[in-house]
């Protein structure tokens, strides 16, 4: 109980800094604060359609949080997972071009999920290997390969699939109602993609907690030295961490070709999964707490487009708010950490080292 409670006080903590942090913000623009808190949370959820999009950014989010929990519980910094995301779009497009013309759809729809996840855990493998293989940061090697595949997006919408008669970025043309995901007609919200985090979610928890893969990867991630003395193999778990994350990361860009945009968009990835990376760090790298974090930050998102219109504050606001939060969760747990450090001392080569 008492490991809980602590874990929640410096979620807590962490944000009142940014509450703290914000509301000066605001104050210095000139914002009433409360307002501004105020119309955020209308604009998110103060009707059905509204929290259709909140919902709607909430799937691809949670979705990379339950990849990333994989690669952090094995000390890796998954960065490439915005490049998954589009990769994953990629193969799923791709698949679904192939079913413009055919009659069976149903096959067309799951085999474009399962080409998503090949897309983002092929593009996650490539990393891995880079990184057991060739000795490279996997920092380094996630963000060239987000450029990567930002740039094949761009070959392919303004070459191969451009739309008939022009190129734009407003994307490929796009696909018929037939090759949609079924969805909610009043909010366009599809409960297939819903159900698919859900059980994603559960999936994640019960690899994590009772599976021998959960349990090699948080032992390597703890103590790799002793990992690897104990027979296990770090490189080996680090590409199956690595799988994991693409695998979902993809699942999350095809989600968001079928049933959302209908389209493959320059943006597609609508920088999820950077934002995924937060949302795992101020979950405290807890599954349980991954959907609830990831909600917030859906909310914050979509509820930030009604600042300009009643406020006259600009929208990036929200991004203030994503960045004060980065800070206040690193210096949250360098306190927690340095509080570690003097209540459980041990001495190791003349070095003071505390728990982890």
């Amino acid at each position: 109980m008492k490991p809980y409670f602590s874990r929640s006080r410096h979620i807590l903590l962490t944000l009142f800094v940014v509450f703290f942090f914000t509301t000066l913000v605001l104050l210095l623009a000139g914002a009433p604060p409360f307002s501004a808190y105020y119309y955020i949370l209308k604009g998110s959820l103060g009707s059905w359609n509204k929290f259709a999009h909140v919902t709607k950014a909430w799937i691809p989010l949670t979705l990379c949080g339950c990849g990333l929990i994989f690669t952090f519980r094995i000390g890796l910094w998954n960065i490439g997972v915005e490049g998954q995301i589009m990769m994953g779009a990629v193969f799923t497009t791709a698949l679904l071009r192939f079913g413009i013309e055919s009659s069976a759809i149903t096959f067309f729809l799951g085999a474009s999920m399962l080409a998503g996840i090949a897309g983002g855990a092929l593009w996650a493998l490539i990393a891995g290997f880079l990184k057991t293989r060739g000795g490279v940061n996997e920092i380094f090697a996630g963000l060239g390969l987000n450029f990567v595949a930002q740039g094949t997006i761009l070959w392919l919408i303004f070459g191969p699939w451009r739309r008939p008669g022009v190129a734009s970025m407003s994307g490929t043309e796009a696909f018929p109602v037939k090759l949609w995901l079924p969805h909610l007609a009043s909010i366009r919200l599809s409960p297939l993609a819903l159900s698919i985090v859900i059980v994603s979610l559960i999936l994640t928890g019960w690899l994590l907690r009772y599976t021998r893969i959960g349990l090699n990867l948080k032992a390597i991630g703890n103590n790799p030295k002793a990992a690897f003395i104990f027979g296990l193999k770090p490189d080996h778990y680090m590409i199956i961490a690595m799988i994991f994350t693409g695998g979902f990361a993809g699942l999350a860009g095809s989600l968001q070709v079928s049933g959302v945009y209908h389209r493959l968009l320059p943006a597609i990835s609508s920088n999820y999964g950077y934002l995924a990376l937060l949302v795992v760090m101020l979950s405290g790298y807890k599954i349980q707490l991954v959907p609830l974090v990831a909600f917030f930050f859906a909310c914050l998102n979509v509820g930030s487009i009604q600042l300009p219109m009643v406020l006259q504050v600009d929208s990036a606001l929200s991004g203030v708010i994503q960045g004060a939060l980065v800070l206040a969760t690193i210096g949250v747990h360098a306190w927690r950490k340095r509080i570690a450090l003097g209540a459980v001392p041990s001495t190791v080569g003349g070095q003071n080292i505390g728990e982890r």
